[in-house]
């Protein structure tokens, strides 16, 4: 997908709070929107160069979003609005080699108490929920996830393995916004429970995809599956 909005390089400074960081643009300290919850802290350090997303609406308080930055030499993509956007594009387009038969698609659906990503169907009617997470951590070519401990991503698991226990298809595909990673892991270290859960859901036969992606600053693309390690 390419962002059609205006996108322009920064130096990042400091992120006072999860929403808000500050930037210099053009030698002027600007506030700045960050749309990601997570830590992002081997990402967003102090004089790196970052990518800002003009956003220009009357009825926001600053006027650019922080959407990625550069670690060393290795864009990341940290908009967590991005990961949905970028797959609902490779489900349309037949990308994602088990889904293929999938031609009915919708966002955001409810399944009891979880509002799945996606809720697909075929032409026999068969279901399929999809949840999608994105992913910004990485050592070492080395992808994982959580970043920060996740109750709300424990939960969707555990939902999706309810539905797949009723008969429907279920599965949980981990995007990964960045090019050149070599594999992916939960983040056991950070988040035990949910790389519990996960390991869980693998033995209730869920799907588990990881994709990266290939990227620049203004354009993103679901690209190659990569392994998985639980």
């Amino acid at each position: 997908m390419v962002i059609n909005k205006r996108v322009i390089e920064a130096t990042f400074l400091k992120r006072p709070n999860r929403f808000q960081a500050y930037v210099n643009v053009n030698g002027e300290e600007v506030m700045v929107h960050v749309p990601n919850t997570g830590r992002c802290k081997e990402i967003l350090i102090p004089g790196c160069t970052v990518i800002l997303r003009e956003e220009n609406s009357p009825l926001r308080k600053t006027k650019y979003d922080l959407i990625a930055g550069y670690k060393n030499d290795k864009l990341i993509n940290i908009d967590s609005q991005i990961p949905n956007k970028v797959v609902e594009e490779a489900l349309k387009n037949k990308k994602i080699n088990k889904l293929i038969k999938y031609n009915k698609i919708e966002r955001e659906k409810t399944f009891k108490n979880s509002r799945f990503d996606f809720k697909l169907e075929d032409d026999k009617c068969n279901i399929y929920y999809l949840e999608v997470k994105g992913v910004t951590y990485e050592y070492n070519g080395l992808a994982k996830f959580p970043d920060a401990p996740t109750d709300r991503g424990r939960k969707h698991i555990l939902e999706l393995i309810e539905a797949k226990k009723e008969g429907a298809g279920a599965g949980i595909l981990f995007l990964i916004q960045m090019e050149n990673v070599k594999s992916f892991s939960p983040f056991d270290e950070i988040d035990l429970k949910f790389g519990n859960v996960l390991r869980n859901a693998e033995k209730n036969n869920i799907d588990i995809f990881a994709y990266n992606c290939s990227l620049s600053p203004n354009y993103i693309e679901l690209k190659h599956s990569i392994p998985i390690f639980l």
